[in-house]
């Protein structure tokens, strides 16, 4: 199977502290004109950050790696959520210092330690967490339900 190029622009206006962009997909026309800025990534949650995209992107490539591994293992799951937390941190100068997954899964016929098993060869193998690796502190909490 071929691999794929997904594309976003940004715009920017104006220096960090009282400047502002906006986020759109390219491709998908999934998302347009999402706005960001500095005080928003640092502060307050009116628009979206990097880290919150980021967050998003982990959580829905975690979910396609999870329900794989559960089904090639012949526990398809009944449902998956998963919230991501991405964390900028200026400690140190600004960087993403941690990214905190919790998955809540309803998959018949599975034990916990089953699944917390396949959550985390999930979070080791799903090519957005693989990003984080040897760079940001990565957890993953999983909890069985159902």
């Amino acid at each position: 199977m071929a691999g794929a190029t997904k594309t976003a622009n940004v715009t920017w206006k104006g220096d960090l502290a009282s400047g502002s962009g906006t986020i759109t997909s390219v491709g998908s026309g999934a998302f347009s004109n999402l706005g960001v800025t500095w005080k928003n990534r640092t502060e307050s949650e009116d628009l979206t950050s990097p880290e919150e995209l980021i967050a998003a992107a982990n959580a829905a490539c975690f979910a396609m790696a999870l329900s794989h591994g559960l089904a090639q293992a012949g526990h398809a799951p009944e449902k998956l959520e998963i919230t991501a937390k991405c964390t900028f941190s200026l400690d140190g100068g600004p960087k993403i210092s941690n990214m905190d997954l919790h998955v809540r899964g309803t998959v018949p016929g599975m034990d916990r330690a089953a699944f917390e098993a396949a959550a985390e060869g999930a979070g080791n193998n799903c090519p957005v967490s693989t990003a984080f690796k040897g760079n940001v502190a990565y957890t993953v909490k999983a909890e069985l339900v159902g």
